[in-house]
């Protein structure tokens, strides 16, 4: 064996390397992944340093059944790959540790570019639109770094950004990401407003035609991304919006696929808190950064007034006794089935003045029933629409631009349609009818009644929470809202708790 040749037994291989001493090599391989070289031992350093469980992974197949172990490994100790985007966190890696850090190819960015030049930039745009200060900062530094992820709050004025960037890379083909076909239309609908060509620009859904002259394409990932590495290779710039709904699998099969794409950019109104999402998004993307948060938005009026009302349903002895026994799906079927419950919902929505989003889980047990409820007892001329994933995109739409016309609305809808990214300047009121702990689904929702209207500069968030405490078990989804509490206070939004005997 050479002396510059060493070896490892890992659970998968023997693993050569070429490195000696206490030192890293960096090569870029393309626009997706760098190899990083080491000596056997270092290499599965940074094998564990870049090894997460998976959130969750307890509940899947494949590890029940004993086939994975519930981690994810972003470096590969065969292949040497580990995402580009990745490199800073190398770079800490090495640090920490004393070891030399070697980068045989520099990795391009435009660090010179300066604010000044993005306003002479966005002037020649002659946009109606002026920035705001976190968006101007959000773009030069995209711009600088060629790529990055910008946590961007619901309602801040991201699809402005992402317009600014399709503009800066003019002479570029774009491919911009969604997860629904609701962001399809409306996308294009900002980018006109902001001064493109309708012209310019082509949408990708189910059925529509994928290859195209435009300089623009935006597309839901659902329809590319069983698409082959060739189709790709058209795009020069990248942009995903709300990229933290994209499932894992799909995500990278798009991203990986882009492997010549030098201009990488993701955009999110929230992360899930666990590390693994987060460096997954950032080694496809680039490194995290956030310019505002709500409450900055809130605080500046940019964004509508907003309150929380928390209100805690109380339960008899028997149904505590009775759900304390069961699992959680029995305890959320018995909470969305409860007919006083879904009797207090109804009361309260049509209580309410002004346009209210009524937000539900399931379909056919909870929000058909709710649906029917209200528009049975609703008076007067009062519109009542329902929204679901069977509800076609041009629908939705429809029903989006009508609410906006109307003051007193009631959009009964599943969180899957219309919590995240629909654009309803003219919302008063939400409600959660059905119990949630998560984060993103929380936050993206909330953010439906932050935009400021003509008529409207100020909402309220009806959380309804159940309180099925026996002795001294708390129930499932009281753990829920007590975890949607934290979020609260983290976002400094303001809010009061209700206890409300049912």
């Amino acid at each position: 064996m050479s002396s510059k040749t060493a070896w490892i037994s890992s659970d998968l291989l023997l693993v050569p390397s070429n490195v000696s001493g206490n030192k890293l090599i960096i090569s870029k391989e393309n626009e997706v992944y760098m190899k990083v070289d080491a000596e056997p031992v270092i290499r599965q350093e940074l094998n564990d340093y870049f090894t997460f469980t998976v959130p969750g992974a307890k509940f899947m197949p494949a590890y029940r059944n004993r086939m994975w172990d519930g981690k994810m490994r972003l470096y590969n100790a065969m292949t040497k790959q580990l995402y580009l985007g990745l490199l800073p966190y190398v770079q800490v890696f090495a640090d920490e540790r004393e070891y030399d850090l070697e980068i045989t190819e520099s990795i391009d960015t435009q660090e010179n570019f300066s604010v000044k030049e993005a306003n002479e930039f966005i002037t020649s745009l002659q946009t109606s639109f002026d920035p705001r200060d976190y968006q101007l900062d959000s773009f030069v530094h995209l711009v600088r770094n060629n790529r990055g992820l910008l946590v961007s709050p619901t309602a801040s004025g991201k699809s402005f950004i992402i317009w600014l960037l399709t503009q800066w890379y003019g002479d570029c083909k774009t491919l911009i990401i969604v997860p629904t076909t609701s962001l399809v239309h409306q996308m294009k609908s900002d980018f006109v407003e902001y001064g493109s060509d309708e012209n310019d620009i082509h949408r990708i859904m189910s059925g529509q035609e994928k290859n195209t002259d435009c300089r623009i394409v935006v597309s839901t990932w659902q329809s590319l991304y069983k698409m082959r590495k060739d189709y790709f290779s058209q795009y020069d710039v990248v942009i995903g919006d709300e990229c933290h709904l994209f499932k894992a699998k799909s995500l990278t099969s798009i991203m990986t696929k882009l492997i010549d794409c030098k201009y990488r950019f993701g955009f999110t109104g929230t992360l899930d808190g666990t590390q693994t999402h987060k460096l997954v998004l950032e080694g496809l993307f680039g490194r995290v950064k956030q310019f505002v948060r709500t409450r900055e938005l809130i605080d500046q009026d940019h964004l509508a007034s907003f309150k929380i009302k928390a209100l805690v349903l109380k339960y008899t002895d028997e149904e505590k006794k009775l759900v304390s026994k069961m699992k959680y799906q029995d305890e959320v079927d018995f909470i969305v089935s409860n007919q006083r419950r879904n009797k207090f919902i109804q009361n309260l929505t049509l209580s309410l003045n002004g346009n209210t989003l009524l937000l539900f889980q399931f379909v056919d047990k909870h929000g058909k029933i709710l649906y029917d409820n209200i528009s049975k007892a609703v008076k007067g001329d009062r519109k009542v629409f329902f929204v679901y994933g069977g509800t076609d995109a041009e629908t939705r739409e429809k029903i989006r631009s009508i609410t906006e016309g109307q003051e007193n609305a009631i959009i009964i809808a599943s969180y899957g349609t219309f919590s995240t990214g629909i654009n309803i300047r003219n919302l008063h009121n939400i409600i959660f009818a059905s119990p949630t702990k998560s984060r993103i689904r929380n936050l993206q929702s909330i953010g439906r009644g932050l935009r400021k209207g003509n008529k409207k500069d100020k909402a309220t968030l009806f959380d309804i929470a159940d309180d099925l405490r026996h002795k001294s078990k708390v129930n499932y989804t009281l753990n829920h809202f007590s975890e949607r509490v934290k979020i609260y206070n983290e976002e400094e939004f303001e809010y009061k708790i209700y206890n409300i005997k049912l």
